[in-house]
């Protein structure tokens, strides 16, 4: 628990989530069996307009389950951004397999499909597009790219749920594709994920291997070494509850972005603002300051007026375990040192994000007086 006055998220939760876990409860079902989990499995297939989708533990096992689905293995290579949350990079450490990094493009923060093309080699096997902080990836490119040379296209959705590329739902682009529930993303479980797919085939591994490698015909038989990624039906519960109100709470969101985009409109911070043919569900709203040194400054101010922040993600090129080989990401690691994600949840008011940028606009007030 923290003191913070405004945290950087909240859930969204209410009286449905409530009524759905008593009614799990009382039903005694509140493992991995349970009504709860067809129903959120399908509901949030077609939420997306999917065929399948397979609801597990958490989003960095969704990562590590598509990826054994897929094949993906020891002496494969798999393209992801330096810019993302660690897991999309260790979840591909899990199978053996050797990520391969690329930059960012400066306007969108995402990874870049010029810099993705450059990466592939004869070991290259997919490509991870990580939809960050809730702005989509630019998909036609990535897409014909993986196609033109035969890849497995992976969309990272953990922080993408509801956003859009040319009005197509982010997670609907790839082979396979992974979300997160995880109690700050848009919509929560508590901890929990899902891994979606158009493919039969994908799909029955991915139910075999999460759980456990059980079998399909035989009792106790195990035939794979599997994973015991499987969701709890009270978890599932809660997702069926927050699933009913997702676009509730985007427009909500979208909201509070909009308040803080006006709020910056001809400062020196840049607010992260959707671009052309994309919708972006702003699961955080973030900012660039002009260099590092004012980020932890203007992190600080914040602090002690009791509005916690977060930076943004560092680099994973940067990262002890993965920076063996010297590498150089310009874009990524501008953007990781001078980047700030603000409070973002739904119930956010307008005061509190008035609050929240007076004191930053004030700090650079401050700063030009001196």
């Amino acid at each position: 628990m923290n003191n913070y006055k405004i945290p950087v998220y909240r859930p969204s939760l209410g009286e449905l989530e409530k009524k759905n876990v008593l009614e799990c409860l009382d039903s005694t079902w509140i493992s991995s069996k349970g009504k709860f989990i067809t129903e959120f499995e399908r509901g949030f297939a077609d939420y997306l307009g999917m065929d399948h989708a397979a609801a597990v533990c958490n989003g960095t096992v969704a990562l590590h389950l598509a990826l054994v689905a897929l094949g993906i293995g020891s002496g494969d290579e798999v393209i992801v951004p330096t810019l993302t949350y660690i897991a999309s990079v260790n979840a591909i450490a899990y199978t053996g397999a050797t990520p391969v990094f690329v930059d960012s493009v400066a306007e969108t923060w995402q990874i870049s499909p010029a810099d993705v093309k450059k990466k592939i080699t004869s070991k290259t096997k997919a490509v991870i597009a990580v939809h960050l902080y809730g702005h989509p990836c630019e998909m036609d490119t990535l897409a014909a790219i993986c196609k033109e040379h035969d890849l497995f296209l992976i969309e990272d959705c953990a922080e993408a749920i509801g956003s859009k590329y040319k009005n197509k739902y982010a997670g609907t682009f790839g082979d396979i594709s992974t979300f997160s529930f995880f109690g700050n993303k848009t919509i929560t479980t508590g901890e929990g994920g899902m891994v979606v797919t158009n493919d039969q085939t994908l799909y029955d591994r991915m139910v075999h291997f999460k759980g456990q490698g059980l079998a399909k015909h035989r009792e106790y038989w195990h035939d794979v070494i599997g994973y015991n990624y499987r969701m709890t039906n009270i978890c599932a519960a809660i997702g069926v509850a927050q699933l009913s109100k997702v676009e509730e709470i985007i427009a909500k969101k979208r909201e509070i972005a909009k308040a803080y985009q006006n709020a910056f409109k001809g400062s020196s911070v840049t607010f992260h603002a959707e671009t052309e043919n994309t919708f972006h569900s702003y699961w955080m709203c973030s900012i660039l300051v002009k260099n590092a040194d004012e980020r932890d400054e203007v992190r600080d101010v914040l602090k002690k007026a009791g509005v916690e922040t977060r930076p943004l993600f560092y680099p994973a090129h940067t990262m002890p375990m993965y920076s063996g080989k010297y590498e150089r990401h310009i874009v990524a690691e501008d953007l990781g040192w001078r980047g700030i994600n603000l409070p973002s949840f739904p119930e956010l008011t307008f005061e509190e994000i008035t609050y929240i940028t007076h004191l930053i606009l004030n700090y650079y007030k401050n700063r030009e007086t001196v």
